[in-house]
């Protein structure tokens, strides 16, 4: 599966601010933005990616999948503390 299909699909379902998906094979690495997170739990906030992508977790297509969910605030808080190398 393509990572822009994965991220174009989040963008659409979650209405994200910021989306950003790795992949190493079928292991994918979602890290999501929006204001759809605040007050929710780590595992409300995983609930909530996973469930666009579940038809794509049943067949296959991706295996594993890491998500970071962050709101916008903690985004640019996360950018701060640890930016991109």
């Amino acid at each position: 599966m393509d990572c822009k299909e994965i991220e174009q699909r989040l963008l659409e379902q979650l209405q994200l601010a910021e989306v950003y998906v790795k992949t190493d094979g079928s292991h994918y690495s979602v890290t999501a933005v929006g204001d759809c997170f605040d007050g929710l739990s780590r595992v409300k906030q995983q609930q909530l990616v996973y469930a666009p992508l579940m038809s794509d977790i049943a067949n296959g297509s991706i295996h594993a999948l890491q998500i970071k969910a962050f709101t916008p605030t903690q985004w640019r808080r996360e950018k701060l503390l640890n930016p991109p190398v």
